[in-house]
Protein backbone atom coordinates (compact mmCIF):
# COMPACT_ATOMS: atom_id res chain seq x y z
CA UNK A 1 0.00 0.00 0.00
CA UNK A 2 1.12 3.88 -1.04
CA UNK A 3 0.18 6.31 1.31
CA UNK A 4 1.42 9.76 2.97
CA UNK A 5 1.67 10.25 6.47
CA UNK A 6 3.28 12.29 8.73
CA UNK A 7 6.52 11.18 10.32
CA UNK A 8 8.49 13.76 13.02
CA UNK A 9 6.09 16.28 11.50
CA UNK A 10 7.39 15.87 7.48
CA UNK A 11 4.92 14.35 5.13
CA UNK A 12 6.23 11.33 3.96
CA UNK A 13 5.99 9.24 0.81
CA UNK A 14 5.73 5.58 2.15
CA UNK A 15 4.70 1.81 0.62
CA UNK A 16 4.52 -0.69 3.48
CA UNK A 17 3.65 -4.14 1.98
CA UNK A 18 1.91 -5.22 5.19
CA UNK A 19 2.51 -8.55 5.50
CA UNK A 20 4.87 -10.58 7.21
CA UNK A 21 6.60 -11.53 10.64
CA UNK A 22 9.89 -9.97 10.06
CA UNK A 23 10.00 -6.23 9.21
CA UNK A 24 12.65 -4.50 6.33
CA UNK A 25 13.19 -0.81 6.50
CA UNK A 26 14.68 0.38 3.08
CA UNK A 27 16.46 3.61 2.54
CA UNK A 28 17.33 4.91 -0.28
CA UNK A 29 20.52 7.25 -1.47
CA UNK A 30 21.38 10.77 -2.45
CA UNK A 31 19.48 11.46 -6.02
CA UNK A 32 17.49 8.85 -5.66
CA UNK A 33 13.74 7.97 -4.66
CA UNK A 34 11.92 4.96 -3.20
CA UNK A 35 11.92 3.63 -6.51
CA UNK A 36 14.99 2.64 -6.72
CA UNK A 37 14.46 -0.34 -4.58
CA UNK A 38 11.36 -1.56 -6.83
CA UNK A 39 12.90 -5.29 -7.73
CA UNK A 40 14.89 -5.52 -4.25
CA UNK A 41 11.04 -4.63 -2.83
CA UNK A 42 8.78 -6.81 -4.79
CA UNK A 43 11.03 -9.95 -4.34
CA UNK A 44 11.86 -9.66 -0.71
CA UNK A 45 7.74 -8.34 -0.46
CA UNK A 46 7.17 -12.02 -0.76
CA UNK A 47 8.55 -13.51 2.51
CA UNK A 48 9.03 -10.13 4.64
CA UNK A 49 6.72 -6.79 5.56
CA UNK A 50 9.15 -4.55 3.32
CA UNK A 51 8.24 -0.36 4.17
CA UNK A 52 10.37 1.69 1.76
CA UNK A 53 9.85 5.79 1.71
CA UNK A 54 11.17 8.72 0.12
CA UNK A 55 13.93 10.47 2.79
CA UNK A 56 12.83 13.96 2.96
CA UNK A 57 13.85 16.29 0.88
CA UNK A 58 13.66 13.24 -2.35
CA UNK A 59 10.96 12.19 -3.99
CA UNK A 60 7.87 13.19 -2.85
CA UNK A 61 8.33 13.84 1.03
CA UNK A 62 8.80 17.24 2.23
CA UNK A 63 11.70 18.86 3.41
CA UNK A 64 13.59 20.60 6.44
CA UNK A 65 15.64 23.50 6.54
CA UNK A 66 18.54 21.25 6.92
CA UNK A 67 17.88 17.32 6.43
CA UNK A 68 20.19 15.87 8.83
CA UNK A 69 21.32 12.13 8.96
CA UNK A 70 19.68 12.42 12.99
CA UNK A 71 16.04 14.59 11.22
CA UNK A 72 15.61 11.64 8.91
CA UNK A 73 16.56 8.76 11.02
CA UNK A 74 13.65 10.58 13.39
CA UNK A 75 11.62 10.39 10.57
CA UNK A 76 12.37 6.77 9.57
CA UNK A 77 11.19 5.87 13.31
CA UNK A 78 8.01 8.08 12.83
CA UNK A 79 6.90 6.11 9.40
CA UNK A 80 7.55 2.89 11.76
CA UNK A 81 5.25 4.42 14.39
CA UNK A 82 2.77 5.36 11.62
CA UNK A 83 2.65 1.29 9.81
CA UNK A 84 2.81 0.05 14.09
CA UNK A 85 6.13 -1.91 13.62
CA UNK A 86 7.65 -2.62 16.70
CA UNK A 87 11.35 -4.13 15.06
CA UNK A 88 12.76 -4.15 11.93
CA UNK A 89 15.99 -4.76 9.77
CA UNK A 90 17.21 -1.77 8.01
CA UNK A 91 19.44 -1.55 4.34
CA UNK A 92 20.39 2.08 3.62
CA UNK A 93 22.21 2.80 0.44
CA UNK A 94 25.00 5.30 0.05
CA UNK A 95 23.33 8.43 2.09
CA UNK A 96 20.47 5.93 3.50
CA UNK A 97 23.11 4.08 5.21
CA UNK A 98 24.26 7.28 7.09
CA UNK A 99 20.58 7.74 8.09
CA UNK A 100 20.28 3.76 8.90
CA UNK A 101 23.59 4.50 11.43
CA UNK A 102 21.92 6.94 12.84
CA UNK A 103 18.87 4.72 13.25
CA UNK A 104 20.68 2.15 14.87
CA UNK A 105 21.98 5.00 16.94
CA UNK A 106 19.07 6.70 18.40
CA UNK A 107 16.42 4.10 18.99
CA UNK A 108 18.52 0.58 19.11
CA UNK A 109 15.83 -0.91 20.79
CA UNK A 110 13.57 -0.83 17.52
CA UNK A 111 16.40 -2.30 15.24
CA UNK A 112 17.41 -6.23 15.06
CA UNK A 113 20.10 -5.66 11.80
CA UNK A 114 21.94 -3.30 9.84
CA UNK A 115 23.11 -3.78 6.24
CA UNK A 116 24.87 -1.05 4.80
CA UNK A 117 25.07 -0.72 0.95
CA UNK A 118 27.76 1.03 -0.49
CA UNK A 119 28.02 2.78 2.82
CA UNK A 120 30.36 3.84 5.93
CA UNK A 121 30.02 5.87 9.40
CA UNK A 122 32.98 8.16 8.92
CA UNK A 123 31.98 11.73 8.72
CA UNK A 124 32.73 13.51 5.37
CA UNK A 125 36.63 13.84 4.37
CA UNK A 126 37.54 18.08 3.65
CA UNK A 127 37.51 16.83 -0.50
CA UNK A 128 33.85 15.47 -0.04
CA UNK A 129 32.32 18.45 1.41
CA UNK A 130 33.80 20.32 -1.19
CA UNK A 131 32.66 18.36 -4.05
CA UNK A 132 29.36 18.50 -2.04
CA UNK A 133 29.78 22.58 -2.03
CA UNK A 134 30.02 22.73 -5.72
CA UNK A 135 26.70 20.03 -6.46
CA UNK A 136 24.88 22.66 -3.95
CA UNK A 137 25.98 25.53 -6.24
CA UNK A 138 25.03 23.54 -9.39
CA UNK A 139 21.68 22.72 -7.79
CA UNK A 140 20.98 26.58 -6.74
CA UNK A 141 21.80 27.45 -10.37
CA UNK A 142 18.71 25.29 -11.38
CA UNK A 143 21.59 22.82 -13.09
CA UNK A 144 20.15 19.64 -10.87
CA UNK A 145 19.30 17.51 -13.87
CA UNK A 146 22.46 18.48 -15.23
CA UNK A 147 23.63 17.22 -12.22
CA UNK A 148 22.26 13.50 -12.14
CA UNK A 149 22.86 13.51 -15.81
CA UNK A 150 26.78 13.58 -14.90
CA UNK A 151 26.92 12.71 -11.56
CA UNK A 152 24.66 9.25 -11.43
CA UNK A 153 26.73 6.97 -14.40
CA UNK A 154 29.89 7.72 -12.53
CA UNK A 155 27.96 5.75 -9.71
CA UNK A 156 28.12 2.34 -11.96
CA UNK A 157 31.39 0.31 -12.55
CA UNK A 158 32.27 1.10 -16.26
CA UNK A 159 31.74 -2.60 -17.26
CA UNK A 160 28.06 -2.24 -15.98
CA UNK A 161 27.48 1.34 -17.98
CA UNK A 162 25.92 -0.59 -20.94
CA UNK A 163 24.25 -2.96 -19.79
CA UNK A 164 22.22 -0.82 -17.06
CA UNK A 165 21.68 1.70 -19.47
CA UNK A 166 17.45 1.72 -19.27
CA UNK A 167 17.79 2.04 -15.37
CA UNK A 168 20.61 4.68 -15.44
CA UNK A 169 18.04 7.07 -17.51
CA UNK A 170 15.35 5.97 -15.41
CA UNK A 171 17.12 6.81 -12.41
CA UNK A 172 18.38 10.20 -13.94
CA UNK A 173 14.46 11.04 -15.13
CA UNK A 174 13.54 10.52 -11.21
CA UNK A 175 15.49 13.59 -10.46
CA UNK A 176 12.61 15.75 -12.03
CA UNK A 177 10.60 14.67 -9.19
CA UNK A 178 12.78 16.14 -6.85
CA UNK A 179 12.50 19.65 -4.81
CA UNK A 180 15.55 21.56 -5.61
CA UNK A 181 15.71 22.77 -2.05
CA UNK A 182 15.31 19.27 -0.49
CA UNK A 183 18.36 18.35 -2.27
CA UNK A 184 20.55 21.29 -1.11
CA UNK A 185 19.13 20.78 2.27
CA UNK A 186 20.31 16.83 2.13
CA UNK A 187 23.76 17.79 0.97
CA UNK A 188 23.80 20.63 3.70
CA UNK A 189 22.81 17.24 5.90
CA UNK A 190 25.89 14.92 4.48
CA UNK A 191 28.59 17.78 4.83
CA UNK A 192 27.43 18.43 8.86
CA UNK A 193 27.30 14.33 8.96
CA UNK A 194 29.16 13.25 12.29
CA UNK A 195 31.61 10.37 12.82
CA UNK A 196 29.51 7.50 14.49
CA UNK A 197 32.47 4.85 14.79
CA UNK A 198 32.92 4.83 18.32
CA UNK A 199 29.34 3.95 19.21
CA UNK A 200 29.32 1.48 16.16
CA UNK A 201 32.69 -0.36 17.34
CA UNK A 202 30.33 -0.42 20.88
CA UNK A 203 26.82 -1.53 19.17
CA UNK A 204 25.74 -4.84 19.64
CA UNK A 205 23.70 -4.82 16.51
CA UNK A 206 24.43 -7.07 14.18
CA UNK A 207 25.93 -5.42 10.79
CA UNK A 208 26.38 -6.44 7.24
CA UNK A 209 28.50 -4.12 4.83
CA UNK A 210 28.17 -4.73 1.10
CA UNK A 211 30.31 -2.56 -1.60
CA UNK A 212 31.45 -3.01 -4.90
CA UNK A 213 35.19 -3.52 -5.26
CA UNK A 214 35.24 -0.28 -8.12
CA UNK A 215 33.18 1.96 -5.42
CA UNK A 216 34.62 5.19 -6.54
CA UNK A 217 32.98 6.56 -3.07
CA UNK A 218 33.50 3.75 -0.75
CA UNK A 219 36.85 3.62 -1.90
CA UNK A 220 39.36 0.52 -0.74
CA UNK A 221 41.12 2.97 1.47
CA UNK A 222 37.50 3.65 3.44
CA UNK A 223 36.71 -0.11 3.01
CA UNK A 224 40.70 -1.55 4.79
CA UNK A 225 39.51 1.32 7.43
CA UNK A 226 36.21 -0.34 8.00
CA UNK A 227 37.90 -4.03 8.36
CA UNK A 228 40.50 -2.61 10.70
CA UNK A 229 38.11 -0.35 12.67
CA UNK A 230 34.89 -3.00 12.89
CA UNK A 231 36.17 -5.97 13.02
CA UNK A 232 32.60 -7.82 14.38
CA UNK A 233 31.12 -6.25 10.83
CA UNK A 234 30.32 -8.93 8.45
CA UNK A 235 32.27 -7.16 5.06
CA UNK A 236 31.58 -8.19 1.16
CA UNK A 237 33.18 -6.83 -1.59
CA UNK A 238 31.69 -7.47 -4.86
CA UNK A 239 33.76 -7.62 -8.36
CA UNK A 240 33.69 -5.44 -11.27
CA UNK A 241 30.87 -3.46 -9.23
CA UNK A 242 30.36 0.40 -8.17
CA UNK A 243 28.46 1.86 -6.17
CA UNK A 244 25.07 0.58 -6.45
CA UNK A 245 25.52 -3.45 -5.48
CA UNK A 246 21.67 -3.70 -5.45
CA UNK A 247 21.29 -2.62 -8.95
CA UNK A 248 24.54 -3.80 -10.31
CA UNK A 249 24.24 -7.14 -9.28
CA UNK A 250 20.60 -7.36 -7.65
CA UNK A 251 20.42 -11.35 -7.36
CA UNK A 252 23.84 -11.83 -5.36
CA UNK A 253 23.03 -8.31 -2.71
CA UNK A 254 19.37 -10.27 -2.29
CA UNK A 255 21.38 -13.56 -1.56
CA UNK A 256 23.29 -11.74 1.14
CA UNK A 257 20.61 -10.19 2.80
CA UNK A 258 17.94 -12.83 2.64
CA UNK A 259 21.34 -14.92 4.22
CA UNK A 260 21.82 -12.29 6.94
CA UNK A 261 18.62 -11.40 7.95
Amino acid sequence: MEFFALAANIATHIEDSQKGEKTIVLLHGYLETMYIWEDIYNDLARDYRVIRMDLPGHGLTCTAPVNTMELMATVVKGVMDVCKVEKATVIGHSMGGFVALQCCRLFPDRFEKMVLLNSYPYAESDTSRAIRAREQAAVNANHLTTLAELSIPKMFHPDNLRRLDEKIRGIIELCETHDPAGIIASIKGIIQKEDVGEWLSASDIPVMSICGDGDSLVTEEIRSRMAADFPKIRQVTLPACGHNVFLEYPEKTLELIREFV
